[in-house]
């Protein structure tokens, strides 16, 4: 065997496979829009109601090591902002919502209008910047309907 086209093999094979795990990353931490047409129910995750502005909703597990921190972080947000509520739904035991809301990994957030309609979804730790961001983007969209 001729070491050299298994060394360019092997490295090409490396090259591509962090690439896709880069791009996989990337689109990760990145909003994404959700179908516009389902309204969130606060009863069937438990809640007595949402946000009279926008809701954060956390998909979590009991086993998720970064769900604690997401937890603090969109918790903080929801503090700082008048009407807007955090809403955490553990799915260890709750695999119906899991899949109905197509919770592939935990955390999961969706930001929620005031209507209860999903406006975002973030898979994995989302940045409070970025989370506050598409926040004003929902609540300063609810002022005008």
């Amino acid at each position: 065997m001729d070491l050299i086209p298994a060394i360019i093999a092997l490295s090409v094979l490396l090259v591509a496979t962090l690439g896709i795990g880069l791009a996989l990353r990337w689109g990760q931490n990145r909003p994404r829009r959700f179908d516009p047409t389902e309204v969130v129910e606060p009863a069937r995750l438990g809640a007595d109601r949402l946000g009279d502005t926008a809701t954060l909703l956390q998909f979590s597990t009991e086993s998720c090591s970064r769900c604690p921190g997401v937890h603090r972080t969109l918790r903080a947000i929801a503090d700082d902002r008048d009407g807007v509520l955090h809403l955490n739904v553990d799915l260890t035991h709750r695999v119906d919502i899991a899949r109905h809301f197509h919770v592939m990994q935990t955390p999961t957030t969706l930001i929620l209008d005031r209507h209860g309609v999903v406006k975002s979804r973030f898979g994995g730790t989302p940045g409070r910047q970025v989370v506050e961001m598409e926040l004003d983007r929902v609540t300063i969209g609810s002022h005008h309907g």
